[in-house]
């Protein structure tokens, strides 16, 4: 399972670098991958400081991190 996770989330890196930020139905809309490995896939990312995550009033929006 860590290996699809870790597929998963170079497809959301590629997805969010084609598209910028979007919202988390969007995404996995977007990848077409089940809910709950986009979202583990998001933590990892998340945690490695690769994706900004914050919450609206009704969704989450993600987006690539972009060094300066």
């Amino acid at each position: 399972m860590i290996t699809e996770i870790g597929i998963v989330a170079g497809e959301i890196w590629h997805f969010l670098d084609g598209h910028g930020e979007v919202g988390l139905n969007e995404l996995t809309k977007g990848i077409d991958k089940p809910r709950d490995i986009v979202l583990m896939s998001l933590g990892w990312l998340a945690r490695e400081g690769h994706v900004i995550v914050r919450q609206t009033t009704y969704d989450l929006k993600i987006s690539l991190r972009r060094n300066a």
